[in-house]
């Protein structure tokens, strides 16, 4: 006899709880929407990037002490440390003499990028900095010791357009 006709209720159903995680964000579906298409397609190269990405977005949500939805900006920096995860073991890899590794890294690379914001081109970033000096100089601040000054200031402009890398060294080679 089934275990479930003796209660009336179905076995191993599961209703939304109040006050959980149901609702998703839109680049978080899309995302999902993205890795049904591939695997529909068996395009093996974007399902297995897409999952690993979900599967990093959903340990970001879990993190801490109370489980909670990440908005778009939060999956952009997730999407956005994946990317630059897989560029650095591409290098890693190139150097090893593992090109066929490398390469399939940096197509997973690529592949992320495309859900990223367009970065900054280095004519644009130099353009903020230069301002962010010029801001940091009349505030009284000189020479190399102006790094952590000019930073404070450009980093919020340049959130999600430009890896911190890439702006800390246009803010040295700026006061230099």
């Amino acid at each position: 006899m089934d275990p479930s006709s003796q209660t009336g209720k179905r076995v191993g159903a599961t209703l939304p709880v109040p006050g959980t995680l149901t609702c998703m964000t839109t680049l978080k579906a899309k995302l999902q929407e993205d890795l049904t298409t591939a695997i529909k397609a068996r395009d093996e190269l974007h399902s297995s990037t897409l999952r690993l990405t979900l599967a990093a977005i959903t340990k970001e949500e879990v993190a801490g002490k109370e489980a909670r939805v990440l908005s778009d900006e939060e999956v952009l920096k997730v999407i956005a440390k994946e990317a630059k995860k897989r560029r650095e073991a591409a290098d890693a890899f190139a150097q090893g003499g593992r090109p066929e590794q490398a390469a399939r890294e940096s197509a997973e690379g690529e592949f992320l990028d495309t859900y990223l914001p367009r970065q900054l081109s280095d004519e644009e970033l130099a353009g903020i900095v230069a301002e962010a000096v010029e801001e940091a100089r009349s505030a009284g601040a000189e020479g190399p010791r102006a790094m952590g000054a000019v930073m404070k200031i450009v980093t919020p402009k340049v959130a999600g357009l430009a890896e911190g890398g890439r702006v800390a060294a246009a803010v040295k080679q700026a006061l230099s």
